[in-house]
């Protein structure tokens, strides 16, 4: 039998509850977008479409604890998706950068 890993083995830090904005709900409820992968990307420390700056901002904040988490994916040339940790990883938020 497969092994399946669980999101817990994967992530590398808490999530909190999860939680999506009206936007991404109505694109999940309309079949254009699975946050899925992109959530667990994202909890495995894999932040997507950001510069190096934003990227090394996010592995300190993993290593400190102290400041929140941000990623960024291009799904399709126009739709990006964001997820945000809070700084005390209570919260992740899946968004559109519209409803920031």
């Amino acid at each position: 039998m497969a092994h399946v890993i669980s999101l817990a083995e994967q992530a590398r830090f808490p999530s909190g509850q999860i939680l999506m904005t009206a936007g991404i709900d109505d694109l999940v409820r309309h079949g254009r977008i699975n946050p899925t992968p992109y959530l667990l990307r994202h909890l495995a420390g894999d932040w997507g479409d950001l510069s190096d700056h934003d990227r090394q901002l996010n592995d300190a904040a993993l290593k400190s604890g102290a400041d929140r988490l941000f990623s960024s994916y291009q799904i399709t040339p126009d739709l990006k998706l964001w997820i945000i940790t809070e700084w005390d990883r209570s919260v992740t938020t899946l968004l559109l950068p519209s409803e920031y």
